[in-house]
């Protein structure tokens, strides 16, 4: 019987395991599919080469406004 399955069958046939046996994880395949073409593109628009907002590894740390520590009174 395996013999007489052709490339659209086997296709189908495959497509049918695949919803039966990954059903559940489906949704979060594709939350984190998303997920990460919404991370791309902020990053694909990014011009600067700076992290983007909330960039995990991230060293910058912020310039705190009238405080020099480099001069000595």
């Amino acid at each position: 019987m395996a013999g007489n399955l052709g490339g659209w069958t086997g296709l189908i046939l495959l497509l049918v395991v695949i919803l039966l046996f990954a059903a559940p994880k489906l949704p979060q395949l594709a939350r984190s599919l998303g997920q990460s073409m919404t991370i791309f593109k902020k990053e694909i628009r990014n011009k600067d080469g700076e992290p983007a907002e909330g960039a995990a590894g991230s060293t910058a740390a912020p310039k705190a406004e009238g405080t020099d520590s480099s001069t000595s009174k």
